[in-house]
């Protein structure tokens, strides 16, 4: 890892171990927010979700790729709550599966495999949290209609 982006994680050593281990960096997590979201931009599904609350993509990307910096590296360089966006999202189980299937397509082409499977199981985890979240504040049984933990 080069001084600058040790400069960029508040857990170095932590970050350098899940680089080698995952073959993830800073650059190809870019690469994944920005291919992710070029694909949910022209979704059928998705699209709209995010056409009604982002018109700038520019900041939302930068905020992206440093929750996944943090997420998949431990950088501890995101600082938002992204649960509470989230909750008043106009969403059901069907968006959380093509979320994750075109994740997954973007992580797999992406991503070296190690690194592909690691931010998958992450962003698999995260779906099931937010979608039981939001059935929570609908006042639903979120565990009944939760994700599957895979």
């Amino acid at each position: 890892m080069s001084a600058p982006d040790a400069l960029r994680s508040a857990r170095p050593e932590v970050t350098a171990d899940l680089m080698r281990r995952t073959g993830l960096d800073d650059a190809m997590l870019g690469c994944l927010v920005h291919g992710f979201y070029d694909r949910v931009r022209r979704d059928p599904l998705l699209a709209p979700v995010f056409a009604d609350r982002i018109t700038d993509w520019t900041p939302h990307l930068e905020q992206m790729v440093e929750f996944w910096s943090s997420v998949a590296l431990m950088t501890g360089r995101y600082h938002g709550a992204p649960m509470p966006k989230h909750l008043t999202l106009p969403v059901e189980r069907e968006h959380f599966d093509r979320w994750l299937d075109l994740f997954r397509q973007t992580a797999q082409e992406v991503c070296p495999p190690a690194g592909a499977a690691w931010v998958i199981e992450r962003a698999e985890r995260i779906a099931s949290s937010i979608n039981m979240n939001i059935l929570g504040a609908r006042g639903q049984n979120g565990r009944a209609a939760a994700l599957p933990q895979l």
